[in-house]
């Protein structure tokens, strides 16, 4: 089984930025835990601040990949282009949020990619990536 793992902008900065509400973990040192946990699962990462990168890897693995899951960070509360790409692939995708978002500032409350996902974990902090693992291993198990 292999799973994509894409993390939108500002995402590189998990354990510098702002760690009272993503933590002080870098997402390096949290894949290598995820890739323990999930050692028969291929996990593969890809990071851009760059909206349309982040559409060309979800065009890239969509169809060639089991499952994919996405935090596209602020691009999910703007990005109706993202939300397009992931409709046009064959692969269910898990949305992702490190914070609970719906405890933040209002216009957060909002994702245009949401509807286009096989469902969203939000505010479970980095864990929300493993449930996101957990689920598409259901998901794809059930096909």
């Amino acid at each position: 089984m292999k799973i994509q793992i894409i993390n939108g902008p500002n995402l590189n900065l998990l354990g510098k930025r702002e760690p009272e509400v993503y933590g002080s973990q870098s997402f390096d040192a949290y894949l290598m835990l995820l890739k323990e946990k999930f050692s028969s699962i291929q996990l593969n990462y890809f990071q851009s601040n760059i909206e349309g990168e982040i559409i060309d890897k979800i065009h890239e693995t969509g169809f060639d990949y089991d499952g994919i899951i996405l935090n596209a960070g602020a691009y999910t509360h703007t990005s109706i282009a993202i939300g397009d790409a992931i409709k046009a692939i064959s692969a269910p995708v898990i949305e992702v949020h490190i914070s609970n978002v719906y405890s933040r500032e209002e216009f957060r409350h909002v994702s245009h990619i949401s509807s286009s996902c096989k469902g969203t974990i939000s505010g479970f902090g980095m864990n929300s990536y493993s449930l996101a693992v957990s689920a598409l291993i259901e998901i794809i198990g059930t096909k």
